[in-house]
């Protein structure tokens, strides 16, 4: 089955999609193939509409029903886009995460990820699995991290103990103990703050390489203010966002580094330090007593300042990346929800209790059809209907 993982993070600077081939191997086991990869920029001026709903935490019913077609317009043309670019045959699946809006884990809980499914399965024809999060926060979860599944299928050594770091917008961990069961958490801003930053005060979409930040000095007292934050301190399951971290609190910090007389190369320097010094301190309270290696992927993988700053202050671990392990950085999350997707299409539950706090696993996703749909069930009740419990990537 050929699938087109899609996703749009909380950093919104681009459409990620991976195309994927997973294959049954022996029972209980997949064989998955990451065909190709594409990153496609928003149309001109929706990021800018995105962006204004976030910033704003609200919009006029007309601008978020027009959203809504526009993002799944956008997600079909990125796929469409993608698989010309690769010259691949169009995907037999389309997994597509959405634009998260809100992602409420308190109160009246819930979590909104935009962009109309049926769009994408009009526009590409084939059938979509969307709305991922929806099911285990039903089941008293938090929605998040749902990547863990693939980490933990993919990842997991019978002898190393492993955190896999993903550094998007925000970051999330998922612990893998040799033996022991996987577990999983947000760790807080991964580049949201940095990028928030660079485009504030440099007037870049990015700190390309942390090259300014590298260049600064860490202002460590404030440094310590910031991760006074409670979210830091709290025992895990947990997940948070922009809700949290966006633009209000980037804009806060901003102003506080200004009246502390910070240059932008220290201020950038010391919200790289904030993603570093999360992430170390979320290690050492919540984690396993030993981490052998830690697998980085995400933006946050091609900024050799941030990983530095983590090495130093993890060294009894070994930093690599998800690329020296066959699975490309940039493409981790996208090839997630086309695993997921593809667990959806199978009936089983793509959700690990553990990582999100649901009180039992959950099948991931909600199905539009495609034109292919009654081919492609055809396809999926073949399979067998038993938990997997390994991924093995084909090069």
């Amino acid at each position: 089955m050929h699938i087109a993982g899609v996703m749009s993070g909380t950093s919104i600077d681009g459409i990620d999609v991976a195309i994927c081939e997973i294959v049954p191997a022996d029972p209980g086991t997949l064989t998955l193939r990451v065909l190709g990869y594409g990153e496609q920029p928003f149309p001109d001026g929706l990021r800018a509409r995105i962006m204004g709903v976030l910033t704003d935490g609200q919009g006029a019913l007309a601008e978020l029903t027009g959203l809504q077609t526009a993002l799944g317009q956008a997600f079909a043309g990125a796929v469409q886009q993608t698989v010309a670019d690769l010259k691949l045959p169009a995907p037999d699946l389309v997994a597509c995460h959405g634009q998260t809006i809100y992602h409420l884990t308190t109160g009246e809980r819930g979590t909104w990820q935009m962009g109309n499914p049926a769009i994408i399965a009009a526009h590409t024809g084939a059938t979509v699995v969307s709305d991922f999060r929806a099911a285990d926060m039903a089941r008293g979860g938090e929605g998040a991290p749902l990547v863990p599944y693939l980490d933990a299928l993919l990842f997991h050594h019978p002898t190393l103990t492993r955190a896999v770091q993903n550094i998007g917008g925000i970051g999330n961990v998922t612990f893998l103990p040799a033996p022991g069961e996987p577990y999983a958490f947000d760790t807080g801003p991964g580049n949201m703050l940095i990028d928030q930053a660079a485009r504030s005060l440099l007037g870049l979409p990015f700190d390309r390489d942390g090259a300014v930040a590298s260049a600064g000095r860490i202002d460590e007292a404030f440094l310590e203010e910031i991760l006074v934050h409670p979210y830091f301190h709290r025992a895990p399951p947990k997940s948070t966002g922009r809700e949290m971290f966006g633009a209000a609190f980037g804009n806060e910090l901003l102003t506080r580094a200004v009246a502390r007389g910070l240059s932008p190369a220290e201020t950038l320097a010391t919200l790289t330090a904030v993603t570093a010094e999360s992430i170390a301190r979320g290690y050492r309270a919540f984690g396993p007593g030993r981490i052998d290696e830690i697998v980085v992927s995400g933006g946050g993988a091609r900024n050799p300042t941030l990983l530095h700053l983590i090495a130093e202050r993890l060294p009894a671990s070994r930093l690599t990346r998800s690329d020296d392990l066959g699975l490309p950085s940039d493409a981790k999350e996208a090839v997630a929800f086309a695993l997921l997707g593809y667990e959806a299409i199978h009936g089983r539950a793509g959700t690990l209790p553990r990582c999100t706090g649901a009180s039992q696993p959950s099948i991931t996703g909600s199905i539009t059809p495609g034109a292919n749909f009654r081919a492609l069930m055809r396809q999926a009740m073949k399979s067998p209907s038993r938990n997997i419990e390994h991924v093995h990537l084909r090069p």
